[in-house]
């Protein structure tokens, strides 16, 4: 059974700290059966699970292992198409102001005069927290069960002389803010600045497959190769690739905190739209392709094939 299935049956929520602990203990054991290194990097609350040697990396996959919470309305991303992005933003942000401002007044009319201020703060700060760190999404097979099993994967499948530079890393907190990819990249300065970062967020829904990098990773050997083989491989599965340049898109995840980051997704696309992600931070956040994970895992093997070996010092 491919490991994306098990993460689905068995370790599809990982928000409390208990359903961590579970599912670290998880990735524990199979790297035991598998004889690689494995090491949780904590700070406070913050959990990251590394496998291999960060500071020797010349090159990192990674991804967020945490669970959103759940939201009645999708979190609707369009990466490249920045003036829909920007109005769906400005859209559910005025629907939870005028949630707040609704109850405010009806407190201030119904029940107690002067009320409307402190009723108002209270239900826009709260709503804002639930969505955030309400309770946890119960579906999550795109965000980012997709992405996890993808690392575990390459992990698990990549032959050992392909490793032997290579570190695997399971972001915690993400959802919160990108916190366990800053705590990484504040223990492992070298390899936050020097190692070429890929990062799979949400790459199991939809066909077009989007790499977002940061301006030193644009610039970088690398990227020209992963490109290259990325379109080959997309070519041969009917897949389409939609490689950036700095700036020409919009995602925000864990690759920020590395300077040669390249943000990796599967996006859909419709007529005016453009290419977009709807579905995650909700329940029906149910699809897995599972091709998009072998397309990925090709990609990667052949990358690291081609690539250069040359450890971070």
């Amino acid at each position: 059974m491919k490991i994306e299935q098990v993460l689905l049956d068995a370790y599809q929520v990982r928000k409390t700290k208990a359903q961590k602990t579970v599912f670290i203990e998880y990735v524990k054991g199979l790297c035991a059966e598998h004889n690689l290194p494995v090491n949780v990097e904590q700070k406070g609350s913050t959990r990251n699970i590394v496998i291999g040697d960060a500071d020797n990396a010349s090159v990192i996959f990674g991804a967020h292992y945490d669970t959103c919470a759940n939201m009645v309305v999708p979190n609707f991303i369009t990466p490249k198409n920045f003036l829909v992005c920007i109005l769906y933003s400005f859209l559910l942000a005025g629907v939870l102001f005028a949630v707040a401002v609704a109850a405010g007044l009806a407190v201030d009319m119904l029940l107690w005069k002067g009320l409307y201020s402190p009723v108002f703060l209270i239900v826009l700060w709260s709503l804002l927290i639930l969505m955030m760190a309400g309770p946890a999404n119960p579906h999550t097979a795109n965000d980012n069960t997709s992405g996890t099993a993808t690392v575990l994967r390459l992990a698990l499948e990549l032959p050992e002389e392909l490793r032997e530079d290579v570190c695997f890393v399971l972001f915690d907190k993400e959802e919160l803010g990108l916190i366990g990819s800053s705590f990484f990249a504040s223990k492992h300065k070298q390899a936050a600045k020097n190692a070429f970062m890929i990062n799979f967020d949400c790459v199991g829904d939809g066909d077009a497959l989007l790499f977002v990098p940061k301006k030193k990773a644009y610039k970088a050997a690398e990227y020209e190769l992963l490109c290259g083989i990325a379109r080959e491989v997309c070519d041969c599965t009917g897949k389409e690739l939609l490689p950036c340049k700095n700036g020409q898109a919009m995602y925000p995840s864990d690759q920020a905190n590395f300077q040669k980051g390249v943000g990796v997704a599967f996006l859909r696309k419709k007529r005016f739209i453009g290419y977009y992600m709807n579905r995650i931070h909700t329940k029906r956040d149910t699809i897995l392709q599972k091709e998009n994970l072998d397309a990925l895992v090709a990609i990667c093997r052949k990358f690291l094939e081609n690539k250069p070996h040359q450890a971070v010092r």
